[in-house]
């Protein structure tokens, strides 16, 4: 055996996968076991040791980011790995299908189709389509090629509610006539093309002698049908095939992942060695405990393995059970703040969710406590585009002269008032005075009496426009909800069908995050008043925002569960653990155990700490519901510190009054502001004189409490009127106390 230096920093799981030759390979590489070490580390063992050429390695991954990760650590232990092709999935396949383009159909300068495209192209080869059977028919004929489905075959299993064999075929000949090729393409049509010509498989049998696979668990049925035709196991070739992977950790099935091709490997590549990398070098012993309590649930050929920590016990994992959503956020910040008595630093934590429009609570508790955070996969909810056309519409209900607000909504859904018609109807819209300053005049009665002048289309667009507003006004009552008002708006606009109608999974989560904005008006009255405090109160969280983007790189991190895969973080808090919300409504079966491992995953980012939140109740759909512990809480409940109210009738023993905390949960979190309010609103009086660096000395004209905030509107000399949060804004305002 050589006895190389990078072969020394090694475990003996790690060297004898290095090392392995022969027979097919499967790594199972368990979280946090060093698996990109391993996988780089081979490559440039092979070429090092064994003299492979490294122009005949290839090695494939889901990422570019992987990919250029496993190219660098590769080429520093031996840098003629340059010369291996280290590529995405993706890209391997724009290679292939360049060097044989006549054979798949395209042109070799041929263009990749993206999603647009493939909507464009879909509605002109089937007009008959709405917009959202266009984006759905899209999505499907996606799936199709991800599992390698042709046209002429049953797409039963993509269960389509309209004739897709017609419609795919059509985009086929339309795509094909182009020359160009969608994402589908790069990996279907080398599968194709080296079924059908076996010159070029005996080519490709010849160029790579060496093919791994990275994150194989993520891989499709198209994927997988590419590695058996590039490995030529079919034809008995002597291509050494290894593949690295976790099935604990197969989470991407809505993006067409098959968990069963890493069950099945060592079926399919006949003579498959198994080896496991079971040593953690992330997290403590604790926290892989209660992630093997989660994972053995799974019972669906799970390949089993048992993950040793390499970093010792360290403390229990903590399982709050706290009263609502909003103790929630309040818990969240308070452990983030408390830790910094100690000399944490805001990075050290991630806030885990299962749907984005989680993030909201954590957003709005962050920004008035000034601490600084970073969405990650996604817009911070208010920058997202769905909530702000949603908020347009809501804020032209309140002023029909808002500019910004009309020119965004008018034409959202489409109504054949494009920008040069919108131009003409904003001309008429301005008033000169006396002084020759420019006044909006009401642009719904503006477009009321202009509405006649337009294109047909645009003129029944207009008066659909004007009949919605008209309604709306009518819609005020104030025994209900603002969030009926709210939903009502999003419903009868159209933005739900409008934003449902992208592709299946982004219209889904634009869909949750209007219902989100549904749900944080349910504290208002359904009056005018109601809707301008609502609209006040996410100015205000706007304002906090502006005045705390210069955080740097020391942030708290938000991010989705599925976001976290490859990431870790010291400090985890994994939220929202309710049956409903994680796991999902309806899950069972297959989809049941995904959620499993999605929380395994989520286990597995943490290094030092876990926390786990779930409430008692939650403001879904508008209104407040009663929730019931997740599942997978009584799975691992022996594995947590518990703290908090125990729901009633739960088997879980209360292990702690608030474990290191030393008190109650939902004291911890703050529930209470009675007496913070107090105080507030005994030192910033109406009638109190108070300067603010930008805008000069003013008077506070109005103080009262908003949804647990306290607010006071300042008049300043200069005529202007603001609103502030002096329980988080004091310093940019002084009491002028003579």
């Amino acid at each position: 055996m050589p006895d190389s230096n990078y072969l020394d920093a090694l475990n003996e799981q790690q060297r004898a996968a290095v090392v392995h030759e022969g027979s097919p390979l499967l790594i199972l590489a368990g979280a946090g076991s060093g698996k990109t070490r391993v996988i780089t580390t081979k490559i440039a063992y092979l070429i090092k040791e064994k003299n492979i050429d490294p122009w005949s390695i290839l090695s494939v991954t889901f990422t570019k980011k992987a990919a250029n990760e496993m190219r660098e650590r590769a080429v520093a232990i031996d840098d003629r790995a340059t010369d291996a092709k280290i590529q995405t999935f993706h890209s391997f396949g724009s290679w292939f299908l360049r060097k044989f383009a006549e054979h798949g159909g395209v042109e070799p300068t041929f263009s990749v189709y993206d999603d647009d495209d493939m909507a464009t192209l879909i509605k002109k080869a089937e007009p008959s389509l709405s917009t959202k059977e266009v984006r759905t028919a899209a999505h499907q004929i996606s799936l199709c090629k991800d599992y390698c489905l042709t046209p002429d075959d049953d797409l039963g299993i993509i269960g389509s509610e309209f004739d897709l064999n017609d419609i795919y075929s059509k985009y086929q000949k339309r795509l094909r006539a182009t020359g160009n090729a969608d994402f589908g393409d790069l990996i279907m049509l080398p599968v194709q093309i080296l079924e059908a010509y076996p010159d070029i498989t005996d080519y490709i049998h010849n160029r790579f002698k060496v093919i791994m696979v990275d994150e194989y668990q993520d891989s499709n049925i198209a994927q997988y049908k590419l590695l058996q035709n590039l490995s030529g196991v079919k034809q008995g070739s002597d291509t050494y095939v290894c593949v690295v992977g976790d099935d604990d950790q197969s989470i991407y099935k809505f993006r067409g992942a098959e968990v069963e091709n890493i069950l099945t490997f060592p079926e399919k590549f006949p003579g498959t060695e198994i080896i496991k990398l079971e040593r953690n070098y992330r997290s403590t012993a604790s926290i892989l405990n209660a992630a093997g309590l989660v994972v053995k649930k799974n019972h669906h050929g799970s390949l089993e393995k048992t993950l040793v920590a390499d970093r010792g016990d360290g403390g229990k994992p903590v399982l709050a059970f706290l009263p609502d959503q909003n103790a929630e956020a309040k818990f969240t910040a308070d452990l983030v703040l408390k830790s910094l008595e100690s000399g944490a630093k805001y990075s050290d934590w991630a806030i885990l969710y299962r749907t984005n429009a989680q993030s909201l609570g954590f957003e709005k508790e962050f920004l008035h406590r000034k601490i600084p955070y970073v969405v990650v996969g996604s817009l911070k909810f208010y920058e997202r585009e769905e909530i702000k056309d949603a908020l347009s519409y809501i804020s032209f209900c309140a002023n029909h002269k808002d500019e910004i607000s009309f020119r965004r909504i008018i034409n959202k859904p489409p109504r054949g008032i494009g920008e040069k018609t919108q131009d003409k109807l904003m001309e008429t819209a301005f008033a000169v005075n006396p002084e020759g300053v420019p006044v909006y005049s009401d642009l719904l009665e503006n477009l009321k009496t202009h509405k006649d002048g337009l294109s047909k289309k645009a003129g029944e667009g207009a008066a659909g426009f004007i009949k919605l507003f008209d309604t709306l006004a009518g819609c005020f009552d104030e025994n209900k909800n603002l969030s009926d008002f709210v939903e009502r708006v999003i419903r009868d606009s159209g933005l739900d069908e409008y934003h449902k109608a992208g592709d299946e999974i982004e219209g889904t989560t634009r869909v949750q995050n209007l219902q989100e904005l549904v749900n944080t008006a349910v504290p208002y009255k359904c009056t005018m008043e109601g809707l301008l405090q609502f609209l006040d109160a996410i100015n205000l969280d706007r304002t906090l925002d502006a005045e705390n983007q210069a955080v740097g790189d020391d942030a708290v991190t938000l991010i989705t569960l599925h976001n976290t895969k490859g990431l870790e973080y010291n400090r985890v808090i994994i939220t929202g653990l309710e049956e409903g919300v994680f796991p999902r409504m309806e899950k069972t079966g297959a989809e049941l155990e995904e959620e499993r491992r999605l929380f395994y995953v989520g286990i597995t980012r943490a290094r030092d700490e876990l926390y786990i939140t779930s409430t008692a109740k939650r403001c879904l759909y508008g209104r407040w519901d009663f929730m019931r512990p997740s599942p997978f809480i009584k799975e691992a409940a022996e594995a947590f510190t518990v703290i908090g109210q125990v729901p009633f009738g739960f088997s879980v023993k209360k292990t702690s009054p608030y474990g290191q905390f030393g008190r109650d949960a939902s004291a911890f979190a703050g529930s209470s502001e009675d007496d913070g309010a107090s105080e507030l609103a005994s030192k910033w009086k109406k009638g109190t004189h108070v300067y603010h660096d930008d805008y000069g000395e003013g008077v506070v004209i109005s103080a009262y409490n908003n949804t647990g905030e306290f607010v006071i509107e300042v008049q300043f000399a200069t005529g202007t009127k603001k609103k502030f949060l002096p329980q988080y804004q004091a310093k940019s305002l002084e009491i002028i106390k003579d």
